[in-house]
């Protein structure tokens, strides 16, 4: 009976490992780990910009004393916000930001790996994706791109995180429920811009595909430690 346990664990702990391959071809970005998950996330409201104050002449805001200012703690309230101008703009900003509409929360999915500088030059840029292969349909492959700004120096390592509404097949596979085979992942990196302006490409890799969304992600803003989805 311990036998046939150890010999389950073991199928099971091999069929994990099976279900997850991290595939460079080449890459000098190596994808140490990689996951995903359901996750929420709440968009950033923009903030509300209101009316600047105007710069009274009260003492602070002569030269002696504005220069003298110049040294304060950081923190110190600035004493134009204390001026009819600066309570005046201070209300119209605080109306404003109870009139805009507040963000909410999206459910998706989290997509994260840990990559590993092994080149000579530091990363700026990284273009991946994480692959998902239905088991009863192998020809079936559901791809998730990604694009991150990054610094990562030479033979430093990094986590990429990505958020997409997207999981890990636009189609459900009933056959793939019902055997309770998950999907079959990779992940793949198909592109690393350097510091130096250089760049490695995957060969079966061509930045024309994403040419629409790439174009739109540079006109975003970006997120702290946020990859974007292309």
């Amino acid at each position: 009976m311990n036998i046939l346990l150890l010999l389950s664990l073991l199928l099971s702990v091999l069929t994990l490992f099976q279900n997850q391959i991290a595939t460079n071809e080449g890459s000098p970005l190596s994808v140490t780990s990689f996951k995903w998950s359901h996750s929420r996330y709440t968009p950033q409201t923009p903030e509300v910009e209101g009316n600047a104050p105007q710069r009274a002449m009260i003492p602070q805001n002569r030269n002696f004393s504005r220069n003298a200012r110049v040294n304060d703690p950081q923190g110190s309230r600035d004493p134009n916000q204390d001026t009819l101008d600066g309570r005046s703009a201070a209300m119209e900003k605080s109306v404003a930001e109870s009139r805009a509409p507040k963000a909410e929360p999206v459910d998706g999915y989290a997509y994260r790996i840990k990559v590993q500088n092994q080149h000579t030059k530091a990363v700026e840029a990284v273009f991946w994706e994480y692959r998902f292969v239905d088991p009863s349909s192998p020809d079936q492959v559901t791809r998730r791109q990604f694009l991150c700004g990054v610094n990562i120096a030479v033979g430093k390592g990094k986590e990429l995180e990505a958020f997409s509404r997207s999981g890990p097949s636009d189609v459900v596979n009933v056959k793939t429920l019902n055997s309770g085979t998950p999907f079959l992942e990779s992940v793949l990196i198909n592109r690393i811009e350097y510091a130096d302006g250089t760049v490695w490409q995957r060969k079966a890799w061509n930045l024309a595909e994403v040419k629409g969304s790439y174009e739109r992600v540079l006109h975003e803003p970006w997120l702290p430690n946020m990859c974007k989805g292309l």
